[in-house]
């Protein structure tokens, strides 16, 4: 009998990197979820936005032609940590291979990482994402909820 495929199956996680956009950019958060805060290194991804979701506080990569999304690599990520964060991502994320903008240091090759994208358009807002208005309004009570457990 074989295991069933998982979205982590053609991660390698003693090489790859991921590029999260969203509340997986805050230490807390991070902290919270691995125990640590892993190495992370400013990236940039063309040709995707950060989008606001309908009732939720956390957001989605979609595709945007001509748009930024800006956000951090996260390396040196343990396997397990790589399936605590599999765990904590929606079902309606796809991992997916993503090209970040040269100039990220750190890159596991040319330029390709993993990261969440969003799957279910219904859902996507107009408006981006603001990560300053989430760590000043939203922060503090998404982070205390996922530390308590």
């Amino acid at each position: 009998m074989t295991e069933p495929t998982t979205r982590l199956s053609p991660v390698d996680p003693t090489a790859d990197a991921l590029f999260v956009y969203g509340t997986l950019r805050f230490g807390r958060i991070l902290a919270a979820l691995l125990g640590r805060v892993p190495s992370t290194t400013p990236a940039a991804t063309t040709g995707w936005r950060t989008a606001a979701l309908a009732r939720r506080p956390y957001p989605g990569l979609v595709p945007a032609p001509g748009q930024t999304a800006s956000g951090l690599l996260l390396s040196g990520l343990s396997a397990r940590e790589w399936r605590a964060l599999d765990d904590f991502e929606d079902d309606e994320y796809e991992l997916v291979p993503l090209m970040v903008d040269s100039g990220a240091r750190g890159l596991p090759g040319p330029g390709t990482v993993w990261s969440y994208t969003w799957a279910a358009p219904g859902e996507v807002l107009p408006e981006n994402w603001e990560a300053d208005a989430f760590a000043e309004r939203q922060l503090d009570r998404y982070a205390a909820r996922l530390e308590g457990f």
